[in-house]
């Protein structure tokens, strides 16, 4: 069985990580708002605190992780207001055409290179054809100030602490473009995009191309 790197800190991460991750949520959220009865999936939904701003908006909420202990403490914090699975987001267990958006956030570059095009055909495909998909995740551009020197160096630093392969696969997704390389092959367009973080962070609002 697959080691589970989110075991020890699933309990404490609402606590040491979404701080963090509050500016880009409210950012994401302004870029994708909101609708009653949306159907939204994250992917790589980790404790599901950007699933339950949507659900509290009135959306239909799923996530799916491949960390049981993040699984385990979704489902608590949002005590069945969503659905939450445990399982691979190279093999999405949903049919075609469903969601309205499908929110990725700081999940790609966790993975290995050979498995991110396939999350990416795997979100298209489940993809309502007239849906979204919002990423959030590293930029790979230069810093834009003394500040943004400081911020990649601090993300430098936790994706180096975090592990072996997961330092690897975020040096390789940075090396290979970010996200711009990896979305280009794809039946993907940019809607609108966001780079903050002093140039470490970007977000982008895809649609599926017109066929």
């Amino acid at each position: 069985m697959r080691r589970d790197p989110y075991r020890r800190i699933a309990r404490f991460y609402d606590v040491l990580i979404e701080p963090l991750m509050r500016v880009l949520r409210v950012i994401g959220m302004k870029l994708q708002p909101p609708a009653e009865g949306m159907r939204v999936l994250e992917v790589g939904c980790g404790t599901a605190t950007f699933l339950d701003l949507y659900e509290r908006k009135g959306c239909i909420a799923v996530g799916i992780d491949s960390s049981l202990a993040m699984v385990d403490t979704a489902r608590r914090k949002l005590i069945g207001r969503a659905s939450i699975h445990i399982g691979d987001a190279s093999r999405l267990p949903y049919g075609k055409r469903v969601f309205d958006l499908i929110i990725m956030s700081m999940t790609l570059h966790e993975m290995p290179s050979s498995v991110r095009p396939t999350v990416l055909n795997e979100a298209c495909r489940v993809l309502k054809e007239s849906g979204r998909i919002l990423i959030i995740d590293y930029h790979h551009g230069p810093p834009r100030s003394p500040l943004g020197h400081v911020s990649k160096i601090s993300s430098y630093w936790i994706e180096f602490v975090a592990g072996g392969e997961h330092f690897r696969n975020y040096r390789n997704f940075l090396a290979a473009g970010g996200l711009p390389a990896l979305i280009d092959p794809h039946q993907l367009s940019i809607v609108n995009e966001k780079i903050v973080g002093w140039g470490n962070i970007a977000l982008y609002l895809l649609s599926l191309k017109s066929t």
